[in-house]
C-alpha cells in the first residue's frame, strides 16, 4: 500500500519587500454552502449579503458568488434539505497580503477598486488576479486574504511576489 505524504500547496512563503508581506494562511475547514431555491438559512446560520462576510461561531461565512458562501474555520452545521454543502478544504489555497502598499500591489493585478473607501473591511469579492480566479476578502485597512484554486498556488505566489517587488522598487526611486 502506498503512503501519501501531505504537502503544503504553497512554498517559499513568507516573502516581504518594501513593507508588504505575503504569507500562507490556514483557513481551517472550508465548506461551500449554496441554499436551495426558496430556502431560508437564517434559523441555522447568518448567510452573508453579496460582497460581505458574516461571523458564525468562531468561523466566518464569506460571500463567494450568487447564492454561494464559503464557511471557513468551523465545521458546517446540518443543512439537510436547506442547502448544497460541499467540503472545499483541499481545493483552495489561502494567502494573506499585509502592509501599507497592499492596495498598490493588488491594483497591478486585479481590476477591482480595492481602495478602503470602495472595498471596506469585511468586504469580499470574486475576481481575477491577472488570469487567476480568486476570492478576495479585506480583513483590515492594510490586509487581504486571497484564495485561489490549489492547483494555481505557485502562480498565485509568483504573480503576487512580482507585484510586491515592483511596488517596492518604485517606492525606492
Amino acid at each position: 500500500m502506498i503512503d501519501l505524504i501531505a504537502k503544503p500547496a504553497v512554498s517559499g512563503l513568507p516573502v516581504s519587500h518594501g513593507g508588504c508581506t505575503l504569507s500562507a494562511f490556514d483557513a481551517g475547514p472550508v465548506t461551500s454552502i449554496a441554499p436551495y431555491p426558496g430556502r431560508d438559512l437564517s434559523a441555522v446560520l447568518p448567510f452573508p449579503a453579496p460582497g460581505t462576510v458574516s461571523d458564525y461561531q468562531s468561523g466566518r461565512l464569506i460571500w463567494a458568488g450568487r447564492d454561494m458562501a464559503f464557511l471557513t474555520g468551523v465545521a458546517a452545521p446540518d443543512l439537510s434539505g436547506l442547502a448544497a454543502v460541499t467540503d472545499q478544504s483541499d481545493g483552495w489555497v489561502w494567502a494573506l497580503l499585509e502592509g501599507a502598499s497592499v492596495e498598490a500591489v493588488l491594483a497591478r493585478l486585479c481590476p477591482l477598486d480595492l481602495r478602503l473607501r470602495s472595498f471596506a473591511v469585511g468586504s469580499s469579492a470574486r475576481s481575477m488576479l491577472q488570469h487567476l480566479p480568486i476570492l478576495l476578502v479585506r480583513t483590515g485597512p492594510e490586509s487581504f486574504q486571497i484564495a485561489s484554486f490549489r492547483s494555481m498556488a505557485g502562480t498565485l505566489v509568483h504573480e503576487l511576489e512580482i507585484a510586491i517587488k515592483g511596488v517596492a522598487a518604485r517606492a525606492s526611486l
